[in-house]
């Protein structure tokens, strides 16, 4: 993807300029340059209008915000939407409301045009058209399965609409939606290539195994065990839709030199200087070029990493200590978040030591990253990220490191799941996801390894959902997990922490961070953006705004 993207990057931004011109979201449409006979004169001009669909899909701002949203990040700085809607004072007025909606629908528009004008195409490749027209429609599944995720009933439609067809549109079923999103995996599962059949010059394009694993996401999502375990074991025990493993090196996984590695399932393409993204200009630890840290890991996030026993750090045999809380941890730990004494490696190899406890820096320099408060320009919990630094990235880490949306680790643990949640947890389902997965992080010892025969349904669930937080923090995925766990009333109905360098008259010296309010009766839904129900009336509210 990255030879085709940097190849038509300058068209795809002309056509996304011309797109986002209307004045409602559900028909953000393109002129009619787009869709005139003289447009459609080539597969390379097809193929932009493709492109411009992947572009579409998702974004880098998306992908790490939306983890700010979970009790994985906390924003220390600013007031953005991510943060009012944290804070529970979101209104159907949110920014974020608002520009989800409207980005999905703008890719389902970009999908549309292409679908219903690929065809004007003279002397096109069949099997060529056959595979761009299942990329577009997996595209388009993919956004409607972010709408519906969100919003619950969302306005459902198959092919372009009118701005005054927009203007009355009802919503659709959440239900219905979901089975039209099921309904296109399966019917471009069997049209797209395998990861091992595209050519190189196409990696990054969506592949069959991508369908497969984003209809395992949508019954994970649903809480259908069956079907997820169903769905799983077309990637596990088959190679029909792909061939994929874990990557030996966890921290390798996010590094540029592996991209399109054999775990990776879909990702975000990006190009050094043509599309990048520049978010760890506000993530890193100051002393190594970040501008200021809006937003870091909590204490909650670090306390879930186990001792390398496999043990919890509550427990009486784990070996931790609170005065050295981050010896003989998971490693997975080290490749996610920055912590005290952090050795950080530099572009050019060597390595920085980063001083996070106050009163600890050895000079001036390296004073900028110490805890210094909330509101200042460091940390606001003692702790900075690391999962996705680019060691490769330009000035103010402007970077052109894709993104992964699925990978292989995130199937394996769907499957764990949704065994255990069958009663169906033995051995052998133990030693193929969560052994494999441990195994590749860095543990060794058998208490870590071996499967528990004595444990409980509950305990494996903690087991599990803790490991899948772990594995996948930082990754955009955990706000997902306890909304359908129904655990986010809980979590995120409280005061976060940060390290342990506050006042010790309170939480022990852990670092009180602002309350956070979640309402069960309103916030597993976000509201329809109030500019949409302005000009259509028919869209209706959710519960509780």
């Amino acid at each position: 993807m990255k030879m085709k993207f940097l190849k038509y990057s300058a068209g795809v931004a002309s056509l996304i300029l011309m797109l986002l011109t209307s004045c409602n979201d559900l028909d953000l449409a393109p002129t009619n340059k787009f869709t005139e006979a003289n447009y459609w004169s080539s597969p390379e001009k097809a193929n932009m209008v493709l492109n411009m669909a992947y572009s579409q899909m998702y974004n880098s701002g998306y992908f790490f915000s939306t983890e700010a949203l979970s009790d994985n990040i906390y924003e220390g700085r600013g007031s953005s939407s991510e943060k009012i809607i944290s804070s529970g004072q979101a209104d159907a007025s949110n920014n974020r409301f608002a520009n989800e909606w409207r980005d999905c629908y703008g890719g389902i528009k970009t999908c549309h045009t292409f679908l219903e004008n690929v065809d004007r195409v003279e002397g096109m490749d069949e099997d060529l058209k056959a595979r761009m027209n299942a990329e577009a429609r997996f595209i388009r599944a993919y956004l409607y399965f972010r709408l519906t995720t969100w919003y619950g009933d969302v306005p459902l439609f198959e092919t372009d609409i009118t701005l005054d067809e927009s203007k009355q549109i009802a919503r659709t079923s959440h239900e219905e939606v979901l089975a039209f999103v099921r309904n296109e995996l399966d019917a471009v599962a069997a049209v797209l290539p395998t990861n091992e059949e595209y050519s190189e010059e196409d990696n990054g394009r969506i592949t069959a195994g991508a369908a497969v694993a984003l209809k395992a996401r949508t019954y994970l999502y649903s809480n259908d065990w069956q079907n997820v375990v169903n769905t799983c074991e077309q990637l596990i025990n088959s190679d029909q839709y792909g061939s994929y493993s874990l990557f030996p090196s966890y921290e390798g996984i996010f590094l540029p030199e592996n991209e399109y590695n054999d775990e990776v399932i879909l990702d975000l393409g990006y190009v050094p200087s043509l599309r990048t993204w520049g978010e760890y200009f506000d993530y890193a630890p100051l002393s190594v070029g970040a501008r200021v840290n809006q937003m870091a890991p909590t204490q909650e996030l670090v306390d879930d990493y186990l001792m390398m026993n496999g043990r919890t750090i509550d427990d009486a045999n784990s070996g931790y200590d609170e005065n050295d809380p981050y010896v003989r941890r998971d490693p997975r730990l080290t490749a996610t978040v920055v912590y005290h004494e952090f050795p950080w490696r530099l572009p050019d190899g060597t390595i920085q030591t980063i001083y996070i406890k106050p009163g600890t820096a050895p000079d001036e320099s390296a004073e900028v990253d110490e805890y210094k408060g909330q509101g200042t320009n460091s940390t606001s919990t003692g702790y900075y990220m690391r999962k996705y630094y680019d060691p490769q990235s330009l000035a103010s880490f402007t970077s052109g490191l894709n993104l992964i949306l699925i990978r292989y680790a995130d199937v394996l643990l769907m499957y764990a799941e949704a065994k255990n949640e069958l009663n169906q947890m033995d051995e052998n389902v133990w030693n193929s996801t969560i052994k494999v997965i441990r195994e590749r992080a860095g543990f060794s010892d058998a208490s870590a390894l071996n499967f528990d025969a004595s444990l409980s349904q509950a305990d494996l669930r903690e087991t599990i959902r803790r490991e899948r937080r772990i594995e996948l923090a930082l990754e955009g995925l955990r706000i997902f997990d306890i909304r359908r766990w129904e655990t986010a009333e809980t979590v995120l109905n409280v005061t976060p922490h940060g390290a342990q360098y506050g006042d010790p008259s309170m939480d022990n010296g852990y670092i009180r961070l602002d309350k956070r309010t979640f309402n069960p009766e309103r916030d597993y839904l976000w509201a329809v953006p109030q500019s949409q129900k302005d000009l259509n009336p028919n869209l209706g509210q959710n519960p509780g705004y």
